[in-house]
Parts: structure tokens; sequence; C-alpha cells
């Protein structure tokens, strides 16, 4: 097996071994083939394919020590045909909140969740994802 070098902070690395701890890995090396293996499969679920698709991306940052907030206004910029909407919350006293509403296919999606994860000094990421014609069959009456 081929080892690599990973740069994280000593904070993520921390979290990373009490992860293994808690959980029974034998250690990060196995956490991290894990995590690398389900983020690279997420988006692969052949069910999306080929089927318009909703999102929901929300980002949490510190606006006190980054610029993390002027990428994500060019993203949205990069990727206006894809963004439907997007809104700014403020997070208590030095974080904020964007949310983008996507629509779009599973390959524009995943390219746009992508390029905000390579967004450094990003806190956290979170999506979801549903196919549009799910709305069609459920309003359907017979």
């Amino acid at each position: 097996m081929t080892v690599v070098s990973v740069s994280m902070p000593d904070a993520l690395l921390e979290r990373l071994d009490t992860f293994a701890d808690e959980h029974g890995y034998t250690g990060r090396s196995e956490v991290v083939r894990e995590a690398s293996r389900n983020l690279l499969s997420e988006f692969e679920d052949k069910r999306l394919e080929d089927r318009d698709l909703l999102g929901v991306v929300t980002v949490l940052f510190n606006y006190e020590t980054s610029d993390v907030e002027q990428r994500m206004m060019q993203l949205r910029h990069e990727h206006e045909l894809l963004v439907s909407s997007n809104v700014h919350n403020h997070v208590g006293d030095r974080y904020c909140m964007e949310l983008f509403v996507v629509e779009g296919s599973l390959e524009e999606i995943s390219t746009f969740v992508g390029k905000i994860r390579a967004t450094q000094d990003t806190l956290s990421i979170d999506y979801s994802v549903i196919p549009v014609d799910g709305f069609e069959q459920a309003l359907t009456t017979e």
C-alpha cells in the first residue's frame, strides 16, 4: 500500500485520533481511507444521474479570520445558472452561514460543492439533493 503524507491542523488531527479510538479503528489511516471512499462515492449515486435535482448547500465560516464570504459570492456568480437562491445569515458574534439553493444536474451540483469544499477556512459544509421529478409524482392525483 502506498504511503501518503497529508497536512492538517493540529486540532483536526486530534479529532481524527479521538474518533479512531472511540469507534474502534486501528488508526488514523483507516479513518482517512474510509472518509476518502465515502467522499469519492458521494456523488456516484446512479439513481441521481440524468435527472434534474434540487439541492441545498450550507457553509459555515468565521468572517473575522477569513475571506470565505468573498469566495462564496465569487462562486455564486460563477455558477449563476445553477444557484437559484442565496441567503447570508449571521450566526453568533463572528460566524456567518451561506445557504445556496441549487437546481441542476448531479455533475453541476457536484462541481459546485467541490469548489466550496476546496475553499480554505470553511468550518462546515453540508448539502442535500433530491430529484425534481419526484415532486411531480407526489403531486399527481388520480
